[in-house]
């Protein structure tokens, strides 16, 4: 499913509430710095270079539809960076997102402002303060056991070697104003099997929430087509039963069925 607009929506999130997207990578074509088995959008269509939106074109956009919005008396929970693959890609990121609180001050000033990212890039210091900024800082964490990371996320600059532990030293620097968001789901891919939440997966997840200390936890499984057919998704009893464990250990945990 790829988003064909800059801003889209808005739309009822599982997790989110009312959502207004915004899109900061191509319209036609799905660009990545992960290549995550589950992806919605599908598999990476290539690293090529395509054109992107220019800061000058979201925030005049964006501004568009909250106006709108507002005529409209329509009501707006969070205005949410997703789309078509890594949001902090977007070479001005950071001005994007300075851009898009002074909208939101402007115009629903009660309204969140909400980052999904894959935590790729938050080694980069540009990216790493402009998602403090935010409300909602979401980032990826979808396994604290290499084989199964590497599996389901498939980071795609080899260059870096994101690691587990890469991920987990990154993340314990926002010192707690992150939400940590994972996927639970089993399967097999390329002749590899795989399962996040067997007790040995939920052991580590349980320690590097433990070491990352999140304000939040968000954990939910499929609810789209994704572009591997084998992928089972996790029953919510069973996502309800991680998420109490997650509770035992203090967390503020949010399940998405």
């Amino acid at each position: 499913m790829i988003f064909h607009q800059i801003i889209f929506g808005p739309v009822q999130s599982r997790r989110l509430g009312i959502s207004l997207g915004v899109n900061l990578l191509p319209t036609d074509a799905k660009i990545c710095s992960y290549n995550c088995i589950y992806c919605e959008c599908g598999f990476n269509t290539s690293m090529r270079e395509a054109p992107i939106p220019s800061r000058k074109q979201v925030a005049q956009l964006l501004e568009v539809k909250l106006v709108e919005m507002k005529a409209e008396q329509k009501p707006l929970d969070v205005i949410t960076f997703a789309g078509n693959g890594e949001p902090t890609l977007h070479p001005e990121f950071d001005k994007i997102i300075d851009d898009t609180i002074e909208l939101r001050d402007k115009y629903y000033p009660e309204t969140k402002i909400s980052v999904l990212s894959n935590s790729s890039r938050i080694d980069k210091p540009k990216v790493f303060d402009a998602l403090l900024k935010v409300d909602n800082n979401i980032l990826k964490f979808d396994s604290a056991i290499e084989r199964s990371y590497q599996i389901i996320d498939q980071p795609m600059d080899k260059g870096k070697k994101i690691s587990v532990d890469w991920l987990i030293e990154h993340l314990k620097k926002f010192d707690g104003q992150l939400i940590i968001q994972t996927m639970f789901l089993r399967g097999e891919y390329k002749g590899e099997k795989f399962d996040n939440t067997t007790p040995e997966e939920v052991a580590a997840w349980l320690d590097a929430l433990e070491r990352i200390k999140p304000k939040q936890v968000m954990i939910y499984s499929l609810d789209r087509a994704a572009p591997v057919d084998s992928l089972e998704k996790i029953p919510s009893t069973e996502l309800n039963s991680i998420a109490e464990k997650a509770r035992e250990r203090g967390f503020d945990v949010l399940a998405a069925e």
